[in-house]
């Protein structure tokens, strides 16, 4: 699977996790769960543009 790809199914998969926190943090008052599913879910956001990014570099 070509880098592009990883980065997109990862950033994706990082976004579904950073979600969940988020949600789960909110639903027990966890301010700092809800936090780190924020942030996760910011990562997840960026490797996921890098991957549609790369994509458009590798086409010929």
């Amino acid at each position: 699977m070509k880098s592009s790809t990883e980065n997109v199914v990862e950033g994706k998969i990082h976004e579904a996790k950073g979600k969940v926190k988020e949600a789960v943090g909110r639903a027990t008052n966890n301010p700092n769960l809800e936090g780190k599913g924020i942030g996760e879910k910011v990562a997840g956001t960026i490797q996921n543009k890098l991957g549609h990014a790369q994509k458009v570099i590798e086409k010929p």
